[in-house]
Protein backbone atom coordinates (compact mmCIF):
# COMPACT_ATOMS: atom_id res chain seq x y z
CA UNK A 1 0.00 0.00 0.00
CA UNK A 2 1.02 3.36 -0.68
CA UNK A 3 -0.39 6.86 0.61
CA UNK A 4 0.90 10.23 -0.71
CA UNK A 5 0.26 13.47 0.94
CA UNK A 6 1.99 17.21 1.20
CA UNK A 7 0.24 18.16 -1.66
CA UNK A 8 -1.17 21.85 -1.69
CA UNK A 9 -1.77 25.22 -3.28
CA UNK A 10 1.65 26.87 -4.05
CA UNK A 11 2.78 30.32 -6.06
CA UNK A 12 5.15 29.97 -9.32
CA UNK A 13 8.57 29.53 -7.33
CA UNK A 14 7.21 27.99 -4.44
CA UNK A 15 8.41 24.46 -2.73
CA UNK A 16 6.23 21.83 -1.43
CA UNK A 17 7.36 18.24 -0.65
CA UNK A 18 5.23 15.39 -1.25
CA UNK A 19 5.57 12.03 1.10
CA UNK A 20 4.72 8.73 0.06
CA UNK A 21 4.11 6.72 3.25
CA UNK A 22 4.77 2.73 2.02
CA UNK A 23 3.53 -0.92 3.85
CA UNK A 24 3.59 -3.84 2.58
CA UNK A 25 6.98 -4.11 0.74
CA UNK A 26 10.70 -2.98 1.42
CA UNK A 27 11.78 0.26 -0.25
CA UNK A 28 15.32 -1.15 -0.27
CA UNK A 29 14.38 -4.04 -2.32
CA UNK A 30 11.95 -2.78 -4.62
CA UNK A 31 12.07 1.06 -7.11
CA UNK A 32 9.54 3.39 -6.14
CA UNK A 33 8.62 6.33 -8.24
CA UNK A 34 7.00 9.77 -8.53
CA UNK A 35 4.75 10.19 -11.63
CA UNK A 36 1.94 12.71 -12.10
CA UNK A 37 -1.44 12.75 -14.46
CA UNK A 38 -2.84 16.49 -14.79
CA UNK A 39 -6.32 16.93 -16.37
CA UNK A 40 -6.53 15.36 -20.68
CA UNK A 41 -3.10 14.80 -20.09
CA UNK A 42 -1.15 11.08 -19.76
CA UNK A 43 0.51 9.44 -16.63
CA UNK A 44 4.31 11.25 -16.70
CA UNK A 45 6.91 9.57 -14.46
CA UNK A 46 8.55 12.49 -12.58
CA UNK A 47 11.44 10.42 -10.70
CA UNK A 48 12.46 7.05 -9.77
CA UNK A 49 14.61 5.76 -7.00
CA UNK A 50 16.30 2.35 -7.49
CA UNK A 51 15.53 0.08 -4.35
CA UNK A 52 19.00 -1.81 -5.12
CA UNK A 53 21.61 1.85 -4.51
CA UNK A 54 19.09 4.37 -3.96
CA UNK A 55 19.88 5.56 -7.54
CA UNK A 56 17.47 8.56 -8.48
CA UNK A 57 16.34 9.12 -12.03
CA UNK A 58 14.24 12.73 -12.93
CA UNK A 59 12.31 13.59 -16.00
CA UNK A 60 14.19 16.20 -18.71
CA UNK A 61 11.50 19.00 -17.02
CA UNK A 62 12.18 18.73 -13.33
CA UNK A 63 15.67 17.78 -13.40
CA UNK A 64 17.45 20.26 -11.26
CA UNK A 65 14.51 21.63 -9.53
CA UNK A 66 12.68 18.36 -7.77
CA UNK A 67 14.95 15.74 -5.57
CA UNK A 68 13.32 12.17 -4.68
CA UNK A 69 15.14 10.43 -1.25
CA UNK A 70 13.84 7.44 0.90
CA UNK A 71 13.68 6.85 4.69
CA UNK A 72 14.57 3.48 4.76
CA UNK A 73 13.78 3.13 8.66
CA UNK A 74 10.28 5.18 7.97
CA UNK A 75 9.25 3.58 4.61
CA UNK A 76 8.80 6.72 3.29
CA UNK A 77 9.91 8.42 0.24
CA UNK A 78 10.09 12.28 -0.22
CA UNK A 79 9.75 14.30 -3.57
CA UNK A 80 11.03 17.93 -2.82
CA UNK A 81 9.82 20.06 -5.17
CA UNK A 82 11.60 23.79 -5.50
CA UNK A 83 10.63 26.29 -8.36
CA UNK A 84 7.63 25.29 -9.04
CA UNK A 85 5.82 26.18 -12.04
CA UNK A 86 2.26 26.27 -13.36
CA UNK A 87 2.81 23.20 -15.93
CA UNK A 88 3.83 21.17 -12.26
CA UNK A 89 0.24 20.95 -11.19
CA UNK A 90 -1.21 17.79 -11.14
CA UNK A 91 -2.09 14.97 -9.40
CA UNK A 92 0.99 13.12 -8.06
CA UNK A 93 1.66 9.29 -7.58
CA UNK A 94 4.03 7.10 -5.41
CA UNK A 95 3.95 3.89 -7.48
CA UNK A 96 6.39 0.85 -6.44
CA UNK A 97 7.35 -1.79 -8.62
CA UNK A 98 7.42 -5.40 -6.95
CA UNK A 99 9.18 -6.98 -10.12
CA UNK A 100 13.05 -7.11 -11.29
CA UNK A 101 13.38 -3.30 -12.00
CA UNK A 102 15.12 -1.89 -15.93
CA UNK A 103 16.21 1.19 -15.54
CA UNK A 104 15.52 2.10 -18.80
CA UNK A 105 11.63 1.63 -18.73
CA UNK A 106 11.63 3.47 -14.90
CA UNK A 107 9.03 5.63 -16.49
CA UNK A 108 6.45 3.69 -18.10
CA UNK A 109 3.26 3.23 -15.78
CA UNK A 110 3.06 0.04 -16.27
CA UNK A 111 5.94 -1.10 -14.92
CA UNK A 112 4.77 -0.17 -11.43
CA UNK A 113 2.25 -2.24 -9.25
CA UNK A 114 0.58 -0.45 -6.79
CA UNK A 115 -1.34 2.70 -7.58
CA UNK A 116 -2.51 5.34 -4.30
CA UNK A 117 -5.02 8.09 -4.46
CA UNK A 118 -2.41 10.68 -5.49
CA UNK A 119 -1.85 13.94 -4.02
CA UNK A 120 -2.77 17.38 -5.76
CA UNK A 121 -0.27 19.79 -6.50
CA UNK A 122 -1.85 23.23 -7.91
CA UNK A 123 0.86 25.84 -9.12
CA UNK A 124 -0.74 28.90 -9.58
CA UNK A 125 -0.56 32.74 -8.52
Amino acid sequence: QVVESGGGLVQPGGSLTLSCATSGFTLDYHAIAWFRQAPGKEREGVSCISGYDGTPYYAHSVKGRFSISRNNAKDTVYLQMNDLKPEDTAAYYCPPTLRPFFVASWHVPTVYDIWGQGTQVTVSS
